[in-house]
């Protein structure tokens, strides 16, 4: 389903002054990252790099890029973000969640930020760190989970060429972590537009049980571009609630990827929320590949001036009897552009599958477009799926209702945004991230002619 979709820029996925530049940016900067002295890793940058140059930035000629044309990406010439200076404590303020008790650890340009964080105490059987330190002390152990990301776009092999840091959450079986982990990445403007490389594994033994938040956002208004890799891997009866938050200045784009793996009886949920960025591509694929695994991906997109978010998402049921269940609202204004693609794939004897999908939007000014494109693909006979698409505006009545006892357009606007957007929001489990997300989803209602979310 397409409202007042646009024509698509091709962009040259091969562009040579484009792979010059990052040849010569590895080049300057491959010694001076994590782990440079560590051969695999080293060989690890090197393909990296190699398959950038065979791939260059995606095209709209790519059926999984159509309605996404990342044209003032490729034309940017972007440096490897350096160690930037810690901004004082109070800086980190806007980015947390009021009341929340949490295991915390904070990035700045994609770098380990010892004095901002506060990771606590841990219980045993918990592995909390930086994935800096992690491949100072032990790379081989980093070495299985690093080296398993296909690359199939120019944003995988870019980012696995400048691979620095990022996270390694590990639980051993059975261990349930009572307090959250808040994972806080924060990108301070710089000079010139600056890459940020963050990687992010997560391991959760069987029947082991965590909650992980990760927040995106910007000190000041540099340009940018964000990418970010999120593997996770649950075991038997293994259960992961993960929440993300984006709200990155319209100066910084993002593009990000997250891939898990589930085993028998695990259960992963997913809820995103996109506020901020230019560009914004978030890609997420669950394989169900045990019996009886649960996925549920719930997101939220608000966008407002010329900013684009495009989710793509990608729920594989591999084995008999997985349940999945997927809601993504998306609400449009100005000349803002939304692309939901969401797949359900029901491999052949993945018999007693239950899948239900809905993609829901609604535009708010008549300039705002979104692609919205749910598909289901199954080769399984005893199967329960569903899905379906919708796009609209504010009920007409409900506006007039409300401004007829005196409240004026916007504040209306805000009542009825807040509404549509209030489903997604109360599936969270978390007090503190909940109400957070309710005054920012009123603060960022964009307008009919809005150019930008407000900060």
């Amino acid at each position: 389903m397409s409202a007042r979709a646009g024509a698509a820029t091709a962009v040259p996925g091969g562009a040579q002054a484009a792979v010059e530049h990052y040849l010569g940016e590895h080049t300057r900067s491959a010694g001076s990252l994590p782990g440079a002295g560590t051969a695999w890793l080293r060989e690890l940058r090197e393909q990296g790099i190699e398959r950038f140059a065979d791939l260059g930035f995606p095209s709209t000629r790519d059926e999984h890029w159509r309605y996404t044309s990342v044209a003032p990406i490729a034309a940017q010439r972007l440096r490897v973000a350096l160690p930037a200076p810690v901004p004082a404590p109070e800086a980190l303020a806007p980015f947390l969640f009021p009341g929340l008790d949490a295991h915390r650890l904070v990035f700045v340009n994609g770098r380990y930020a010892a004095e901002l964080s506060a990771p606590g105490s841990l219980p045993d059987g918990v592995h909390l760190d930086s994935l800096a330190q992690v491949l100072a002390a032990a790379p081989e152990r980093a070495r299985p989970a690093l080296s398993g990301l296909a690359l199939r776009t120019g944003f995988d092999a870019l980012h696995q060429a400048f691979l620095a840091d990022g996270v390694w959450l590990e639980l051993a079986a059975g261990v349930a972590l009572a307090r959250p982990v808040h994972l806080v990445h924060l990108g301070v403007g710089a000079a010139e537009p600056a890459l940020a490389n963050l990687r992010t594994v997560i391991s959760l033994g069987a029947r082991a049980e965590a909650r992980v938040i990760e927040s995106f956002g910007s000190l000041g208004s540099g340009a940018g571009l964000t990418t970010a890799v999120t593997t996770v891997v649950l075991a038997e009866g293994a259960a992961l609630e993960h929440f993300k938050l984006q709200e990155e200045a319209a100066t910084v784009d993002h593009v990000a990827r997250v891939e898990v793996r589930q085993g028998r009886d695990s259960r992963y949920t997913s809820h995103s929320v996109s506020l901020g960025g230019g560009i914004t591509r978030n890609d997420i694929t669950s394989t169900l590949e045990g019996e009886g695994a649960e996925c549920t991906l719930n997101g939220l997109y608000m966008a407002a001036g010329r900013q684009h978010v495009d989710f793509h998402t990608t729920i594989d049921h591999a084995e008999p009897r997985g349940t999945s269940r997927e809601l993504y609202k998306g609400i449009l204004g100005g000349r803002a552009r939304g692309v939901f693609n969401g797949r359900i794939l029901v491999q052949p004897g993945a018999q007693k599958t239950d899948s239900q999908q809905s993609s829901q939007n609604l535009l708010l000014s008549r300039e705002a477009e979104v692609d919205t494109k749910p598909e289901l693909e199954i080769y399984a006979d005893d199967v329960k799926c569903s899905h379906g698409a919708t796009v609209g505006q504010l009920d007409a009545d409900m506006l007039f209702y409300l401004r007829s006892r005196g409240i004026d357009h916007g504040t209306a606007q805000g009542f009825l945004t807040r509404g549509f957007a209030q489903d997604v929001i109360d599936r969270m489990s978390i007090d503190a991230v909940r109400e957070r997300l309710e005054r920012l989803v009123v603060t960022h209602v964009p307008g009919p002619e809005s150019a930008q979310v407000s900060p």
